[in-house]
């Protein structure tokens, strides 16, 4: 079943690579971080975002597809160039 729940994000991850996204994880102690990027490439286990220049000093994060079944990284596809309109990837 988990399986299967895995392969399922992994998939509706892969339909956007290229598109602008936005995350919200669990930066512990009770806080919580968003940052932007371009959702840049999935792999097997993982996908990687490039962040925007504005934002820390890393350029690349990367994420596994247990962190979103698990609920402690939320990730939002905007829907256009503009920032208008959010989609969620959901487990």
């Amino acid at each position: 079943m988990a399986k299967n729940a895995l392969s399922e994000i992994k998939n509706s991850l892969e339909a956007h690579v290229g598109q602008k996204i936005m995350l919200r994880a669990n930066g512990g102690r009770r806080k919580t971080v968003e940052r932007t990027g371009v959702l840049e490439e999935t792999y097997p286990s993982v996908f990687i975002v490039k962040l925007d220049q504005d934002q820390q000093s890393f350029k690349r994060v990367s994420y596994s597809y247990a962190d979103i079944l698990t609920e402690s990284v939320e990730v939002m596809i905007y829907n256009d160039d503009n920032g208008m309109g959010l989609s969620y990837i959901k487990p």
